[in-house]
């Protein structure tokens, strides 16, 4: 396999890494309870994903969008 001959110079170098960046995390809202939580998760705050139970590890209080 063929090796590079030069060095690449550190422009070059960070013009390649410009898109290596981490993006932000996407926040969205719970669609039974309006608290924020991450997406395509069991909702931390109720513990239902979407309007059906998501599981019993979290969310043991159930609060409803008319209570805020």
């Amino acid at each position: 396999m063929p090796n590079p001959k030069r060095r690449h110079s550190n422009c070059r170098t960070r013009l390649r890494r410009t898109h290596y960046k981490i993006k932000a995390a996407v926040v969205n809202h719970c669609s039974r309870c309006g608290a924020p939580s991450r997406a395509h998760r069991v909702c931390d705050n109720c513990g239902y994903y979407g309007f059906s139970k998501g599981g019993d590890k979290k969310g043991s209080e159930v609060f409803h969008k008319e209570e805020f």
